[in-house]
């Protein structure tokens, strides 16, 4: 399958006031929740949660690729969130959002639903806290992940039904505090810390890509990098199998799909989070669907060329670049968010 551009949902370099007025014609009464300028994460919040995760996240190197840079025509560096504690950016908006609990909250516990990553790291980072954390998992999901976030401390409860049902039936019986794997404030100004980062490392970033799942990595960077430097492109990638976010955004509503079909597990959230769908309309300029072949393509690239081990979820980032669809003026510096790395060997067999 071709990559597929839809650019309906783009925006070039908006002022606030734009970005306000373009959130009220899309489609936001519709929402569950009434949206409001103060509702979009500040980057006051996000530059609070980088300061309070330091101790317990790592800043995640970038490294330059003249391979894909020769590929895009442009210079080309990857934000390595491969690297983060746990393997994947989660760590970071777990961290922002356990550290806010109150003591009672705390106490008693707290639950999610994740196909793996965000299970990972709510284990480890409650572990870490002293809470008992309870992860509602897919019966679908990947054995090594199930096995990470058990080894980490966690709970695993894998069902084939609706995980976020599940889940809050579980919260209401236990009274347990939910931790949402994306649709959060919290976990939103965490994962904009990796933003933050990018604007710090790589100044002269003029194009950021980042792969969508719920939408908390998307929501938290686009956030930072448009109040701050407005006039970098942000431009978001999710698999044709699970295409929540630009369903949502063509909609002007959040979506759920009927089904996932995706080798990227990493990005097969079921539906798109209403906060998160807001940070997007707001903030991300382009969008690219992109195939499963693609995908495994680019982590062999990532693979052979870059000496680096993403999953698939973590190399779909790279797909625009390798495709020819992206286009780039010869001056860009576009810095593609590898978001993940936890890779399931036997999964990575079959699919190489």
């Amino acid at each position: 399958m071709q990559t597929q551009m839809r650019r309906q949902f783009g925006r070039s370099t908006p002022g606030r006031a734009d970005r306000e007025a373009n959130l009220s014609s899309r489609g936001t009464a519709s929402l569950h929740w009434r949206m409001t300028p103060t509702s979009l994460v500040s980057v006051d919040a996000m530059r609070d949660a980088q300061s309070a995760i330091a101790p317990h996240v790592l800043l995640t190197p970038v490294m330059g690729s003249t391979y894909l840079g020769a590929r895009a025509g442009s210079r080309v560096v990857l934000k390595l969130e491969l690297f983060q504690k746990t393997g994947s950016f989660k760590a970071r908006g777990v961290i922002n959002t356990l550290r806010q609990l109150s003591r009672e909250e705390r106490s008693r516990g707290v639950i999610s639903l994740s196909s793996g990553n965000h299970a990972q790291a709510l284990a480890w980072g409650a572990a870490r806290f002293g809470i008992a954390a309870t992860i509602l998992m897919p019966t679908t999901a990947v054995p090594s992940k199930v096995t990470a976030t058990r080894e980490y401390g966690g709970e695993v409860i894998q069902t084939s039904g609706d995980l976020l049902a599940t889940a809050l039936q579980l919260q209401h019986e236990r009274g347990l505090t939910l931790v949402h794997p994306f649709d959060d404030a919290r976990v939103i100004a965490g994962q904009g810390t990796v933003g933050l980062e990018i604007l710090a490392q790589v100044p002269e970033a003029s194009v950021v890509i980042v792969a969508c799942g719920g939408g908390g990595l998307i929501s938290g960077v686009a956030a930072a990098i448009k109040q701050l430097r407005p006039e970098v492109r942000v431009i978001g990638v999710e698999p044709a199998g699970a295409d929540a976010m630009t369903r949502s955004l063509a909609a002007g509503s959040p979506q759920r799909l009927a089904s996932v079909n995706t080798i990227a597990d990493g990005l097969a959230a079921p539906f798109a989070g209403a906060l998160n769908l807001a940070h997007c309309q707001a903030y991300v300029d382009d969008w690219f669907v992109v195939s499963d072949d693609e995908i495994v393509t680019a982590m062999r690239v990532l693979m052979e060329r870059c000496k680096l081990l993403p999953e698939a979820a973590g190399a779909a980032a790279v797909v625009p670049l390798l495709t020819g669809r992206l286009s780039l003026p010869a001056h860009a510096t576009v810095v593609p968010i590898i978001c993940g790395g936890n890779v399931d060997l036997e999964r990575l067999k079959a699919l190489l």
